[in-house]
């Protein structure tokens, strides 16, 4: 025995392989490599991408014979590492193995968030590989990358079960809740391209400032959408600043619940409140808040519902933060609702179809179960289903109740009617029988604001995008009454400054909402509608006469002052003109107040609290645009006024909004 261990010790020189030995090993090993490719699209274990034992029969292939052939060249190593390879093959396909739990795959955002929300539920998500395939496809498009992934998926795959609801949404961490698809922080201001390439916005250019001389009058459509401000904050908790054109300063401002004083009664169903404040980011200037509050409809008074819910089951609904959220979404809604409500639902993906009829809402357990039952596949036939779900609205219409489509989508119509001019005719043709639209936004990739914007606009009714269950919580259950019950419909504002006073003025956001002045006394224009308690607010900056931040200068040829009105000058800066509809009626009212300096602080810091948070929002929002205005105006200055200007803030959204800014400032470094 001693002189074997000897023999070891002195490393005599290994023996020379034999050449059939070595034959027979390489042989060995490219027919289990060539096994293990023809067995890889079968769905064992995982049910899109190559099971571990591949990509480790990958490695010994490529890596340990063809790259290291002294390994191979050597008998004993190769009948040494043939087994062995295949034993830990074995084990770790079983899971034995103690590192074993820590070995994965490159994966889609979709997957990684499919699989922290199984850990976090204990059970077991079904992901669709199609869907797969596509947002691989879509990123590497995005990265520069070529490769098509259609190949990695199953040759058979198996029908979806039926995922739970609450658990894909809910069990889910709050930092996974907040953004799915969380990304690196990124502080390039082109970074949005990347995460958002697909989504479609509508915009136009910021308002400019106009001279009182020669345009004294702002006419308006009100605007009580929301989708803009979850929009932003889903991009900035993502680590990446919003796509511009997303940024909406209207519905940021209007996002947020403000105390301003109620009408007394629904026979005047609005109050208008007007303030003027120094402006924190031009001393030249001044901002004069209009703040309008509509009449609170009591629950026990509200008039019975009948809702239609049409819901978009196409191939692209197929994510977490799409149809399982809408799911859960409309849950809470239904928790909302009342015996004498009724709900319906229809579906569209290739083809449209009814999945509920028309049914009372105390059914809770029959309207579930259809909700449950709904799995994502198949093209968007968007203008079917509209023209579906707005028949099924007609057949269990309820007379002086309130009757509405509640559109849920991700915005991809790409199969039938697809252009926003032949929707929006649609729309406008069905709104005459006195049944409203509502659009509810989900996901990212190929969300399409753009057509949000214009159905609901054309509807009469309201656009929110759903990033979050908190945010569905919020947009259908807190603020119910202002989503299903209007007190208005049509409703426009007109401004008109006193050019002895105000020398110019710019109105901040509203861009796409824009009337001509002769639209506000037209009651054939369509406008904004308003629903039970809901909160308008619109912020003009604008300059005093005499003050050194005038930017026009005066007319050379204006008229001469013998020809110039020797009427006295008003106490009056501006009037400001609501005129709206009853939601039942054709014939517009007119409400009329006046601003003086009444309205007017000298100090921005005595302000009423919501007047200086609603400014610290329009600031964000102006300085996301990129509004030259405001590029001097720091972050931090804005977080000042808005903390200072929190309040109670019984929801947290106020503090929400800190965090945004906090990050904004922090990605634009």
């Amino acid at each position: 025995m001693t002189d074997e261990f000897d023999r070891l010790r002195n490393n005599p020189p290994a023996p020379a392989p034999s050449e059939a030995a070595r034959t027979r090993a390489l042989s060995a090993a490219m027919q289990a490599f060539d096994a293990e490719e023809k067995n890889a699209s079968q769905t064992q274990g995982t049910n899109w991408w190559h099971r571990q034992s591949s990509i480790l029969n990958r490695i010994w292939s490529n890596n340990m014979i063809t790259r290291h052939h002294y390994l191979a060249g050597s008998a004993l190593a190769t009948l040494l590492l043939v087994p062995s390879a295949a034993y830990l093959t074995f084990e770790l396909n079983r899971g034995n193995l103690p590192f074993a739990t820590g070995i994965s795959v490159s994966q889609p955002a979709e997957v990684q968030y499919q699989s922290e929300a199984e850990s976090a539920s204990g059970k077991k998500k079904d992901f669709n590989a199609d869907d797969v395939a596509r947002t691989l496809n879509r990123e590497n498009s995005a990265g520069g990358a070529a490769r098509n992934v259609t190949a990695m998926k199953p040759q058979q795959d198996a029908a979806p079960a039926p995922a739970p609801i609450y658990e894909n949404i809910i069990a889910a961490p709050p930092a996974l809740r907040a953004a799915p698809r969380a990304s690196a922080p990124s502080s390039d201001p082109a970074a949005f391209q990347s995460h958002q390439a697909g989504d479609r916005f509508a915009n136009a250019d910021l308002n400019p400032v106009k001279s009182v001389a020669t345009d004294p009058v702002s006419t308006f459509s009100v605007d009580v959408d929301t989708a803009s401000y979850s929009v932003v904050r889903r991009a900035l908790m993502q680590g990446r600043l919003p796509d511009p054109d997303s940024v909406r300063v209207e519905e940021m401002v209007n996002y947020f619940p403000y105390d301003w004083p109620r009408p007394q009664s629904a026979d005047t169903p609005f109050r208008t409140t007007v303030t003027m404040t120094p402006t924190p980011w031009n001393a030249g200037t001044q901002l004069m808040s209009v703040a309008i509050k509509g009449y609170d409809i009591a629950p026990s008074s509200a008039p019975p519902a009948n809702l239609v819910f049409l819901i978009d089951v196409s191939g692209s609904m197929n994510a977490p933060d799409k149809l399982p959220l809408l799911k859960s979404a409309f849950r809470l809604l239904l928790g909302k609702l009342r015996p004498e409500d009724k709900v319906s639902i229809v579906t569209y993906a290739g083809s449209a179809g009814t999945v509920l009829e028309p049914t009372s809402a105390s059914e809770r357990d029959a309207i579930l179960n259809a909700i449950d039952t709904l799995q994502p596949g198949g093209s968007t036939a968007g203008a079917q289903g509209i023209e579906a779900a707005y028949d099924l609205a007609r057949r269990a219409f309820i007379k002086d109740g309130v009757n509405r489509v509640m559109l849920a989508t991700d915005g991809d119509f790409n199969v039938g009617a697809s252009s926003d001019g032949d929707l929006k005719r649609l729309i406008e043709d069905r709104r005459r029988d006195g049944i409203y639209l509502s659009v509810l936004g989900f996901g990212e990739g190929n969300l399409n604001d753009s057509l949000m914007q214009t159905l609901a606009q054309n509807g009469n009714g309201t656009a929110a995008y759903i990033d979050t269950l908190a945010e569905a919580q919020k947009a259908l259950v807190e603020e119910a009454g202002s989503t299903l019950f209007p007190i208005a419909k049509d409703v426009k504002i007109q401004v008109e400054f006193n050019p002895a006073r105000i020398a110019e003025y710019r109105l901040i956001g509203y861009e796409t909402r824009a009337l001509q002045r002769e639209d506000f006394n037209n009651d054939r224009v369509d406008a904004g509608d308003i629903g039970s308690g809901h909160a308008v607010t619109a912020i003009y900056e604008v300059t005093p006469k005499g003050s050194e931040a005038v930017l026009n200068d005066p007319l050379r040829y204006g008229k001469p002052s013998s020809e110039r009105s020797e009427t006295p000058a008003s106490d009056e800066l501006a009037v400001v003109k609501l005129r709206y509809k009853q939601p039942d009626g054709d014939t517009s009212r007119l409400i009329t107040t006046a601003v003086t300096q009444e309205n007017a602080f000298s100090d921005f810091n005595a302000a009423p609290q919501d007047v200086r948070f609603a400014t610290a929002v329009a600031a964000f929002g102006q300085k996301l645009r990129g509004a030259g205005t405001l590029e001097a105006y720091s972050y931090g200055s804005i977080l000042d006024i808005a903390r200072n200007a929190r309040g109670e803030d019984p929801f947290g959204y106020r503090s929400g909004f800190l965090d945004l800014v906090r990050l904004a400032e922090t990605l634009k470094r």
